[in-house]
This record gives structure tokens, C-alpha cells and sequence, in this order.
């Protein structure tokens, strides 16, 4: 009885299922634009949870699954690339039961996407799973935003990016002396060890948590520590709460979960009283992301105690936002980062002419160990070292689309030499890998080729000082809304300086005196270890984040440049 009642339901709501898909479908075929049908919303929480474990087992049927395997896995984006605009053109729709996704590579129509921020509104409700903690930038409303930003963009200024600067050359030089240690090589895991790194660099730019870097095998307990299990399981901590998982049914990999969360939330209290108390003796504050916060607390309280009414407050942040926020900025400050340098680490292996590129620079600029290196006179020459973050953010972007949704009303909207009209509440999809991803914009896209970003002065030949010759490169500036590493629009990432900063700092201080080359298998060829590497980078999985599912499949081998010798332009120990 149980068994049919099962499959009562399981047909009925297939049913149900492929009726809304229809429905839909007619309504978008109203658009005028190529329309594929998905009979599950990707978007859905429960397929969201049940759809790895779903595919593990499908993927064993000798079947071919055709859109429906293509476009429900999580990150489809990635794996498809261009490939569904190069088909279908500059606009197209994903239509299933729930909603209708259009999907759009134009650059016009995106840029336009993003600047009219009533027409097309941020889906916060999308990113509720971010409020772990509390209420955060990435889940305020359009009249919210503002005022989170507002907090948040503060710290972001350049006095703070030399200690940045610093701090992460010092986190760099840590790293690199473990990659160096023979006696540790079996320890090294590059995917781990950048995500050290640039928890640590975070730790101590924004919260003055400054740790000396030590290999991810070595645990102690701390705030870094609580938070790195936080964010290793971020995606369970956003389904289930930490009360919750600490149930004394729960399994104990759950618990110690849950407890980590508790104890970072005790660890943000610790700080923020912390630096309340340094405003109570007058003091100046540290100058770090928890001094803004305190003042936007102070703001809040002062606005709240002299309301006259029962009208919610609209300055400042309260507690839950400030901890909400700190867990975001941790989050997407984090793992961002160290995502991109876990891919550059084993592209840099697979092109190690570019190694040399990117060295050749480094030792012009900074060619006396006398010199010192001084954020204000280096990061802005180091534009080889840029030009490697902004290529491995153009093919492996954290976030591969920036979701709106067009308000109450239908909005219209130019495509090319097409004017489409688009219904009210309907998902608007700037499709960003793609559009970096496309040959009418960049050449021979799916290549790695960080010197494409750099540009020659008309002059340069005639310079004969290797210095001057570097300082007429120039970071090249895509076209509009051809490239979105900090999203684009006026809701852009507040760190994105940040970012750069920090990446910048460890490429130099890696490749100045040092070369990194792939390890390979027993009998297994020069070409074909950096085939297997260039693989691992894309095999790919998307949580919240891209990452590579197995990093550590790569093993990577960090030496002296002068322990290398050249071998048809490769490195070979």
C-alpha cells in the first residue's frame, strides 16, 4: 500500500511537473526566442540537495540524457561555456515547471540588465541561504543595499591595501618555504595550503587575527580554525542549523560542524566587544572591517533609542547584519581567492613559458634583494602578475552568472538588431563565463594566455632599459560588459582591489626565484602530465562556488629556477 501510494505521488507530481513546463513554454514562446524545456527547476532546494547523488547514479544508465543532463546538473554553466549561445544566439530560454531562465551573452543588453536596477532586481530571496548568521549585503533588498554597502566599502581604501600587501607577501613567503621543504612533500596539497593562506591574509587585514603560515595539516584552535570548518561546510551549515546538528543523534561529523559554527559566532562576539571597548576608551579603533562595524552599530543604536515611532530603523546595522555580514565577507573574500590561486598554481605548471614571463618581470622590477617591496611603488609595474589573475578569472570565474529577475511588470528589452519583451517576474540571466567565453570577443578563448591582457606601447622598441620596456606594458581594458570578475553595475564587489592585491603579492614572491612543475606518474610523458593537469581544471564541481573537485590529483613540485633545466620548453627536475 505504502509502495503505491509512492508511486501515486511520484507520477502525480510528474504530471504536474510537465503541465507547468507546458504552460510556461507558451508563455515564453510569446518572447520570440529560442526556448529549450527542463522538466526540473535547477533552481529547486530539494533537486539542489539530491541532484549529485541523483546524477552518480544516472550517469551509470548507458543513456544519453540530452538538455535534461546538460542543463540540471549544478554547474552546467561551467562545462557548457559558450556552447549554448554559440547554438542558439545572443538570447535564449531554459524553460521549467517553476520559472522561466532567459539566458543573455549580448554585452549591450547586460550592461543594460545591470543598470536598471528596478527593472531587473537582485533575486535576494535566492541568496536567504547565505544568512547563516544573520541578514547580510548579499540578501538586502534595493532599499537595504545602500546601507550595507555603504559599511562594508569603507575599509576598502587604500590605506589599508599596503597592510594587505604585507601581510600577504609575508602568508606567500610561509607558503613557499613549506612547498620548498623536501621533508614536508607529502604534506603539500596546493588547493589546501592557498586556502590558508588566504584565510589568513583575510584574518588578519580584516579582523586583525594575524596567524604565521603553517601547512593545512596543523590545526589549532581558533578563529581561523572554527571558521575553516564553517566554511568547508557551508553548504550543510545552510540547510541545517548549528543547534540542529548538534543533537545527540546527529552524526559526529555534524557536531563538530555544528559546535565550529557556535564558536565562531563566540569568536565574533570576542571581537566586536573588543573593539566596542576601544571606542569606549576614546581610542581610534583598529582600522579594520570590525572598526566599521562598530560605528555602524553605534549608529544604529543611537537611531533606534531616539525613534519616536514603531518604523524599523534604516542606518546603521544591527548585530545579526554585522555578524551576517562577517560570515559573507569571510565567504566570498575566502574562498573566492583561494579557488583562483588553487587554479593558477597548476596552469602556471602547465605553462611554464609563462612562468617565465611573469619572473622575467618580477626580477626587472624588484632586481636587488636590497630593494624593498613596497606596495606603493610595486603593485601598480607588476602587470604580468595582474594579467595571471585576470586570465584564470576569464575561464574560471567563482561565480558564473549573475541572476536578476524583471519586476511586476514586462520590461523591454534590445538584443542586437532585436527588441524582446520580457513578462513580469521572469529570470534574467547575464550568462558571464560565456560572454568570456566567446570567440567574437576574445581570441582562442579556451586557452590559458594571461599576455593577452597586456598591451605594447608604440615606443617600446626604441626603449633599451629592460625597466622602462616593462613600465610601456599596459593591462589592456575589455570591452564593456565582456568580462565580470566583480560583477559589474553599480553592485559591484567592494573588494575587488583586495583581491588583487593579495594575488599579486604571492605570484611575485612564488616565481621571483622559483619554478613549479608538474609531478609525474611512472612511464607518463612530458605532454601527457600537463594534459592530466589542464584536466583536473576542468573537472569541476559548483556549490556555491566553482572549484575543482580534486586538486590534489595534480602533485605539484616548487624549487630553485636554477634546479630546472629546460627541456622543449618544459621544466624537468
Amino acid at each position: 500500500m505504502i509502495i503505491e501510494i509512492m508511486i501515486g505521488l511520484g507520477l502525480g507530481y510528474l504530471s504536474w511537473s510537465l503541465i507547468a513546463m507546458e504552460i510556461n513554454y507558451r508563455r515564453a514562446a510569446a518572447i520570440g526566442i529560442p526556448l529549450v524545456r527542463l522538466p526540473v527547476d535547477p533552481m529547486n532546494l530539494v533537486w539542489l540537495i539530491l541532484e549529485p547523488s541523483l546524477w552518480n547514479i544516472l550517469d551509470k544508465i548507458p543513456i544519453d540524457w540530452g538538455t535534461f543532463g546538460r542543463y540540471s546538473r549544478r554547474g552546467c554553466h561551467f562545462h557548457d561555456k559558450a556552447t549554448s549561445h554559440l547554438k542558439y544566439g545572443p538570447v535564449w530560454a531554459l524553460v521549467t515547471p517553476c520559472d522561466i531562465y532567459i539566458y543573455f551573452s549580448d554585452p549591450d543588453a547586460i550592461h543594460d540588465i545591470f543598470m536598471r536596477r528596478t527593472d531587473f532586481l537582485r533575486p535576494s530571496k535566492m541568496y536567504k541561504l547565505l544568512e547563516v548568521y544573520g541578514p547580510c549585503i548579499s540578501t538586502a533588498s534595493l532599499a537595504d543595499w545602500p546601507r550595507h554597502r555603504k559599511v562594508l566599502a569603507t575599509p576598502f581604501n587604500e590605506s589599508i591595501m599596503k597592510f594587505v600587501w604585507d601581510e600577504a607577501l609575508s602568508q606567500a613567503k610561509g607558503l613557499l618555504e613549506l612547498w620548498t621543504d623536501d621533508s614536508k612533500s607529502e604534506e603539500i596539497s596546493s588547493a589546501k595550503d592557498t586556502r590558508t593562506l588566504s584565510l589568513n591574509v583575510l584574518a588578519a587585514t580584516g579582523f586583525r587575527k594575524s596567524y604565521k603560515f603553517d601547512s593545512a595539516s596543523q590545526t589549532e584552535t581558533s578563529y581561523r580554525d572554527a571558521l575553516q570548518k564553517v566554511l568547508d561546510n557551508v553548504v550543510l551549515l545552510m540547510l541545517v542549523s548549528p543547534k540542529v546538528l548538534q543533537l545527540p543523534f546527529m552524526p559526529k561529523s555534524w557536531t563538530q560542524v555544528g559546535r565550529a559554527a557556535v564558536d565562531f559566532k563566540v569568536h565574533m562576539e570576542d571581537m566586536l566587544n573588543e573593539e566596542t571597548q576601544l571606542f569606549e576608551e576614546g581610542k581610534m579603533g583598529s582600522g579594520t572591517l570590525m572598526t566599521s562595524f562598530v560605528r555602524a552599530l553605534g549608529v544604529h543604536q543611537k537611531e533606534e533609542a531616539n525613534s519616536q515611532t514603531s518604523q524599523p530603523t534604516s542606518k546603521g546595522l544591527t548585530i545579526d547584519e554585522i555578524f551576517g555580514n562577517i560570515f559573507v565577507i569571510n565567504f566570498a573574500g575566502h574562498d573566492t581567492t583561494a579557488n583562483t590561486l588553487a587554479f593558477t598554481m597548476i596552469l602556471l605548471a602547465a605553462y611554464p613559458d609563462i612562468q617565465d614571463w611573469v619572473s622575467e618581470e618580477v626580477n626587472v622590477i624588484i632586481n636587488d634583494e636590497r630593494d624593498t617591496w613596497e606596495y606603493e611603488t610595486l603593485f601598480g609595474r607588476l602587470k604580468r602578475c595582474r594579467a595571471v589573475l585576470l586570465e584564470t578569472l576569464r575561464q574560471f570565474p567563482p561565480i558564473m552568472a549573475l541572476p536578476r529577475w524583471s519586476n511586476d511588470k514586462s520590461q523591454v528589452l534590445r538584443v542586437g538588431d532585436q527588441t524582446i519583451v520580457i513578462p513580469p517576474n521572469t529570470g534574467v540571466m547575464p550568462s558571464i563565463l560565456a560572454v568570456q567565453m566567446l570567440p567574437k570577443y576574445w581570441e582562442k578563448p579556451l586557452i590559458w594566455n594571461p599576455k593577452r591582457w597586456i598591451s605594447v606601447s608604440s615606443n617600446q622598441s626604441s626603449l633599451t632599459n629592460p625597466s622602462d620596456q616593462l613600465d610601456g606594458e599596459e593591462i589592456i581594458t575589455p570591452s564593456q560588459s565582456t568580462f565580470f570578475p566583480w560583477s559589474d553595475g553599480l553592485q559591484n564587489c567592494p573588494g575587488q582591489k583586495f583581491s588583487q592585491v593579495e594575488f599579486v603579492a604571492v605570484i611575485a614572491v612564488l616565481l621571483r626565484d622559483h619554478r613549479v612543475n608538474i609531478v609525474r606518474k611512472i612511464g607518463e610523458s612530458l605532454q601527457e602530465a600537463r594534459e592530466r593537469a589542464l584536466a583536473v581544471t576542468q573537472d569541476c564541481n559548483m556549490e556555491l562556488l566553482l572549484r575543482m573537485k580534486d586538486a590534489d590529483q595534480v602533485r605539484l613540485v616548487w624549487a630553485k629556477a636554477e634546479k630546472f633545466r629546460s627541456f622543449d620548453g618544459h621544466f624537468i627536475i
